[in-house]
């Protein structure tokens, strides 16, 4: 079958920068998807996109759907034809149904007896009819969270539509999309080449924009995004330093503003470079996306890396131009950091109790003194300073209404941690105003300080506890205050730095402090099964087994670092020859205990032992109960499950040679308490029944 290569591109006015790639993904899935449902599959292509244009190229689609045979069964012989072997009308009614004669009906041998058949060739469509309906439907399932109209239409998008490119090897595909008519003609950079520019074929679609339009087109390896990156390292190259944020979204972000890139170096008036370094790079790099330029000694050097969406002819009025953009940012900037050092933290704090946290759970000042008392009590249990852990807890909000915070929200914590500073309080103090927000993210750092670990877990489950209180925790893929990832935070801080809390306290604890009628105990349950939640994504994530996880699950111990060590044991001796063995053995005696018609319990009587299997697996259990109950009582899992894994050899003997459900009811009991013991003594540490064993 002949096969053809397939573009569509979609011009539009300057598409949203955030989300253009994300834009251009679900466009090319859609189409993907859209022709897999006409039964054309296994195709796959391009993305391309701009700041002006989505498109897909999809090389070697077939020129036409396959024909499809159809079979439809009709009425059984019986019913389709009287005693005269006449027609009934059942057979002339599936006859005219399928467009046939009676005479043209086939007869076929199924499961229920022979019936009336009919077997039709229906063809397939041409691929080039298919093709306008699959790039319609692939648009309008777009993510766009809002579309706009334009003009005097009803058509709705992202961006207004002004040109689209729809061709099936050289063909043009008719048809009218948001109001527009398909053609072969593509637009290229605004200024360098503003006419038309005609497609021959969709092969040479990127060479043609890159030749004839001016225009670098991103695609799915983020080509443009690449040279970006060179380019900049190339120009702080030249400066002898590097250029901050290359490894972050900036190089996209800037890929996605412009078809033309032209790297631009400008400078920073010195007198902004007193400003502290995250306002620098804040400003710069966040708001500005100009790269920010680091010199080899590590400080930020007065030079920023920017690209102009153009070559101009006067590249010294470009570079001016961006200055003159910059300087009232960093200017207003450097009023801010003069004014607000002015007033002292500790003076801002009576002002939260005029900043709404949460309607439910009072102002920022009401959340302060939760914090406050839970960082408190924290930091007395980590072997903490409870006085400065009081005392960061009392000024951790204090910088949100600064006036720089209020312009950079993204800097709170961070200017907490330069004005507390700069009012002299202590260092660690300091530290841990900008430490309560780590880690930011998954790989972050986490608290050094103890006053940082201690406010850090308060904020983080005061926050946590209290909208789960008012019913507005996490459902499917909604988090709007990102409460799993405040969860994990949690977590990974008592985890990593070995802070032996007890977490279920700690909820318990947390939810007395809310406001009344947000303290319900039927919320720590589900609070504890949240964190558990969070505890399996982190461990899974390290190669931990899933049934691992859940054996300690099981087991709910509410101590994540004792969580922990349990996970890691259980871990290790799944790795053990004899592991899978006594794992089985474990299932299978939660098996027989859980059939059986009596209640299990008390110690098991010598006396009634019949076999040496019995007494050498009693002794055996007797023998371990002390030093694997020491070694739980100290967290040492791991060694205890090591002294249980010499059990092996007297339980495989005692499942080959003794018949538990013996026919004495004494004996049967017996044999029941004696399972029952081995059974308790591996599940101290997590519930074996839970592992998955290879048959």
């Amino acid at each position: 079958m002949e096969q053809k290569d397939f573009l569509v591109e979609i011009g539009t006015e300057e598409l949203p920068p955030k989300s253009l790639r994300k834009l251009a993904d679900a466009f090319y899935a859609g189409v993907q998807s859209g022709l897999a449902a006409t039964g054309i599959n296994n195709v796959s292509g391009e993305i391309y996109f701009s700041p002006r244009r989505l498109a897909v190229q999809m090389p070697g689609i077939p020129s036409k759907q396959d024909d499809v045979v159809q079979e439809r069964l009709g009425p059984a012989m019986q019913a389709a034809f009287d005693k005269h072997g006449k027609p009934t009308k059942a057979a002339e009614g599936f006859a005219s149904s399928v467009g046939a004669s009676v005479d043209a009906l086939e007869r076929k041998q199924t499961d229920k007896g022979e019936r009336l058949a009919f077997t039709v060739t229906v063809p397939g469509k041409a691929t080039a009819e298919l093709l306008p309906g699959i790039v319609k439907e692939a648009l309008n399932a777009l993510p766009i969270p809002k579309r706009m109209r334009w003009g005097a239409g009803d058509a709705e998008f992202v961006r207004p539509v002004q040109w689209i490119v729809m061709l099936f090897g050289e063909d043009v595909v008719d048809c009218e999309i948001f109001g527009v008519k398909s053609g072969r003609e593509t637009f290229g950079h605004r200024f360098h080449a503003p006419s038309a520019i005609s497609l021959a074929s969709p092969k040479d679609y990127p060479c043609v924009l890159s030749e004839r339009g001016f225009v670098r087109i991103n695609d799915r390896a983020g080509a443009l995004a690449a040279e970006i990156r060179k380019r900049a390292t190339e120009e702080a190259a030249k400066l002898h330093g590097t250029p901050e944020g290359i490894d972050s979204d900036l190089p996209d972000e800037i890929a996605a503003l412009n078809e033309w890139p032209v790297p631009v170096v400008g400078d920073i008036p010195e007198r902004f470079m007193e400003l502290p370094e995250e306002v620098l790079t804040t400003t710069i790099e966040t708001h500005q996306r100009y790269f920010p330029v680091r010199g080899a000694d590590g400080k930020l050097q007065p030079k920023f890396i920017t690209f102009a969406n153009i070559a101009s002819k006067e590249p010294d009025a470009v570079r001016k131009g961006n200055e003159r953009v910059v300087a009232p940012r960093l200017e207003d900037a450097m009023f801010f950091w003069n004014t607000d050092r002015a007033t002292s933290l500790a003076e801002r704090v009576a002002r939260l109790d005029h900043v709404t946290f949460q309607n439910k759970l009072g102002s920022y000042g009401d959340k302060v003194r939760r914090v406050t008392a839970l960082a408190k009590l924290i930091s007395e249990s980590i072997g903490g300073d409870a006085a400065k852990a009081e005392r960061a807890a009392i000024l951790s909000k204090a910088d949100l209404v600064t006036d720089m915070v209020f312009e950079f929200p993204e800097l709170q914590g961070v200017m907490g941690r330069y004005y507390a500073e700069h009012d002299g309080e202590d260092a660690e103090v300091a530290k841990a105003i900008f430490e309560q927000y780590l880690p930011r993210f998954a790989g972050d750092e986490l608290p050094g300080s103890k006053t940082g670990q201690a406010l850090a877990i308060a904020d983080k489950l005061d926050t946590i506890c209290g909208i789960f209180s008012i019913g507005q925790k996490p459902s499917g893929s909604k988090d709007p205050f990102a409460l799993r990832r405040l969860a994990l935070g949690l977590l990974r801080i008592i985890i990593e730095k070995q802070l032996d809390l007890d977490l279920i306290v700690l909820i318990k604890t947390a939810l007395t402090h809310l406001p009344e009628g947000h303290t319900d105990v039927e919320h720590r349950h589900e609070l504890l099964e949240f964190f558990y939640d969070r505890l399996k994504a982190y461990y899974l994530e390290q190669g931990v087994r899933a049934d691992v996880f859940e054996a300690v699950r099981s087991r709910q111990p509410g101590r994540p670092l004792d969580f922990d060590r349990r996970v890691k044991a259980v871990q290790a001796f799944m790795q053990r020859e004899e592991a899978g063995a006594l794992a089985a053995a474990n299932k299978r005696i939660s098996n027989i205990l859980r059939k059986a018609e009596t209640t299990v319990s008390g110690k098991p009587d010598s006396k009634l032992f019949e076999s040496d299997a019995e007494r050498a697996l009693a002794k055996a259990v007797a023998q371990k109960h002390e030093s694997v109950h020491r070694l739980i009582e100290l967290g040492k899992y791991e060694p205890a499950l090591d002294e249980l894994a010499e059990l092996r050899g007297v339980v495989d003997t005692f499942f080959d040679e003794v018949m538990v459900m013996a026919e004495n009811a004494k004996v049967r009991d017996n044999r029941l308490k004696l399972l029952n013991e081995l059974r308790s003594l591996f599940n101290h540490t997590a519930d074996f029944a839970e592992i998955q064993v290879e048959s």
